[in-house]
């Protein structure tokens, strides 16, 4: 079978994504930087333009004030929230009656944008680059577009909607709703999240939720009046020990707690405590069973000590479907085509994707670049892999649009 005209196309690409990946890893995207963000966005946003989308710029919703672990007041933290960054959605939608790709990534990353971690370096072998989202995801939001460059290249009709969100690093709070909303837009859904370490493919996910854990007592001098306080500490303390029997990771149950926060001085009763939580689960059944047993958790009333629970299961549970399979199926068969081996595994991590699938959308999320040490200030990314990655994933399009594939009748489901 010839190789397609775009695979070459591609090959011959791979200084120039290496230099442009350079140029998008110079710009600070980490920790909410709304500059750099906006920078970012404006440049992929006219590159997708080019190719002949419609760009949208879609606001989401506040996150969450219990998110903040600083310590301030829930008035304080709501009266300094800006507004939710905007979320790109580039449709391309062609005359060919071909399933729907929904295409997500993430402009964000985890590295200070002041920090010394800032530029990418090559090494002398040029085969590896270190810097700043490399890998998670500068590099996989730059093979999305080289792919959908070469297929439009080679006269490929897709009908395919880019989505890249701001706030993944820090759970997609604003932008859950938007993703959802997009997801039941389409047949299929592709999260150019990293490879796993081996290079695998993802094909289901834990789900993943957070918590924090109020406690409120009553305040008391301890040389003088100790007896009058209600120590909300104590009382965390007896929270923290339920929440470390809850945890049975065999049965597809993880819970974690930390940060803590409690007491201002050793000689006063402590009148308020805090804790935040996060777990995983592995299918939607345990992460009902948390939801219950860690809502158990409040009190009623206003009784002293009182507990107060805030949560939300904001990555749900993504288990290998029929669709997943078919879908896991395809891709591996377009990588073979192309001499590249691609095992299936499984992971506790939690990404976009699971909020996609929620959505009732088979997804699969990790066909972005190999690389390592994410969220590390020695993150990496095998430069090898921004051709191969590009090609296999505008092999996979062009095979869907081709109609290769059997797109399994989906209904969108509920948020």
């Amino acid at each position: 079978m010839p190789t397609p005209p775009f695979i070459s196309s591609l090959a011959a690409r791979h200084d120039e994504l290496v230099s442009t990946l350079a140029n998008h890893v110079a710009i600070p995207t980490g920790h909410s930087y709304r500059p750099g963000l906006d920078e970012y966005r404006g440049l992929l946003a006219e590159r997708l333009e080019k190719l002949g989308a419609t760009i949208e710029h879609r606001t989401g919703d506040a996150r969450p004030w219990w998110l903040d672990h600083s310590g301030r007041s829930r008035e304080e933290i709501e009266a300094e929230t800006e507004e939710p960054l905007p979320v790109l959605i580039a449709r391309k939608q062609t005359d060919r009656d071909s399933p729907r790709v929904m295409i997500a990534g993430h402009l964000d990353t985890v590295h200070d944008p002041k920090g010394s971690f800032r530029e990418m370096t090559i090494d002398r072998e040029k085969k590896f680059a270190n810097g700043p989202g490399v890998v998670d995801m500068k590099g996989g939001v730059l093979i999305a577009i080289a792919a959908l460059e070469a297929l439009a290249e080679a006269g490929i009709d897709c009908n395919w909607t880019v989505v890249l969100n701001s706030d993944e690093e820090t759970g997609s709070f604003q932008s859950a709703r938007i993703l959802h909303d997009v997801a039941c837009e389409h047949d299929l859904g592709i999260a150019i999240e990293p490879a796993l370490a081996d290079g695998s493919l993802a094909v289901e996910r834990m789900g993943s939720g957070q918590c924090m854990i109020e406690v409120f007592g009553q305040s008391a001098h301890v040389g003088r009046e100790f007896e009058k306080g209600i120590s909300a500490v104590t009382k965390l303390a007896e929270v923290l020990l339920m929440l470390s029997k809850m945890a049975r990771p065999s049965e597809g149950r993880i819970v974690n707690a930390g940060p803590l926060k409690g007491g201002v001085v050793t000689n006063a009763v402590p009148d308020y405590a805090a804790c935040w939580v996060n777990v995983r689960y592995r299918d939607p059944e345990a992460g009902e069973n948390l939801a219950r047993m860690i809502d158990e958790l409040a009190t009623k009333g206003d009784d002293l000590p009182r507990v107060v629970v805030h949560r939300e299961w904001n990555r749900p549970a993504k288990p290998k479907t029929d669709g997943v399979k078919a879908f896991a199926q395809c891709i591996r068969e377009a990588a073979e085509s192309l001499g590249q081996e691609l095992p299936f595994a499984s992971t506790g991590g939690v990404c976009d994707g699971n909020i996609m699938q929620a959505a009732g959308l088979p997804t699969l999320d990790t066909l972005g670049v190999r690389g390592g040490n994410l969220h590390r200030p020695d993150e990496f990314i095998e430069l090898a892999s921004l051709v191969d990655r590009s090609q296999l994933l505008a092999m996979v399009l062009s095979r869907i649009a081709m109609g290769e594939l059997t797109v399994p009748a989906r209904k969108c489901v509920a948020q």
